[in-house]
Order: structure tokens, then C-alpha cells, then sequence
């Protein structure tokens, strides 16, 4: 499969409430920060790249935390981790933390 480049030019602010979409739901990056999903959903994906390493001259993502965080307000900010893990680059993370997100927002 192959990949679409996205030209910088070409994203839409998010001042305007417009994201890049990714499977069909909101992604979001700031600094090193990635969060991935609906705040309209009971569930969001976030990662954190803790660190990077060089790869053909570039910085890639190395460790990254993943979390599963409930949107529910009601709820205090340190109480609403569903589960956490640290994974080897961006893949593995991503890979996890969407199979998380579609089991629980599925029940």
C-alpha cells in the first residue's frame, strides 16, 4: 500500500476546527504529542514520543508512551488513564493504542 505524502501547504489550520483525519478520526499533533481520536467519543488515543533516534538522517519517533483516556469530564484528569503502555516507535504505537480505542469504544 502505498503512502500519500501531505504537503505542509496543503493542511488546513485547526484554528478554523478543521484536522487531519486518519481512519476516519481527528489526529493531532503538538510538540511531541499525539492525540488521536473524537472528543464526541468516550475514548481517546494519546502518545507521547519520550524519545527519538536518527534514521537516514532524520528524527523518528523512538519510545513512545500510549494511553487510553476517557473524555468523560466527570471524571478527574489523573483517573482517567484506561490503560497505558511504552512502545518501540511510532508503528507499534499506533498499532496498540487503535486496537484499544475500536475495543472500547465497540462496548
Amino acid at each position: 500500500m502505498a503512502e500519500k505524502i501531505i504537503d505542509k501547504k496543503d493542511v488546513v489550520s485547526t484554528v478554523n476546527g478543521d484536522f487531519i483525519l486518519y481512519k476516519n478520526r481527528p489526529l493531532v499533533r503538538e510538540d511531541n504529542i499525539i492525540c488521536y481520536g473524537s472528543m464526541d467519543d468516550k475514548y481517546i488515543l494519546q502518545m507521547i514520543i519520550m524519545t527519538e533516534k536518527e534514521y537516514k538522517g532524520k528524527n523518528v519517533p523512538d519510545k513512545v508512551y500510549v494511553q487510553l483516556l476517557s473524555t468523560d469530564t466527570s471524571i478527574p484528569v489523573n483517573s482517567r488513564v484506561v490503560k497505558e503502555s511504552i512502545k518501540d516507535g511510532l508503528t507499534e504505537a499506533f498499532d496498540i493504542g487503535i486496537a484499544w480505542l475500536e475495543r472500547y469504544l465497540a462496548s
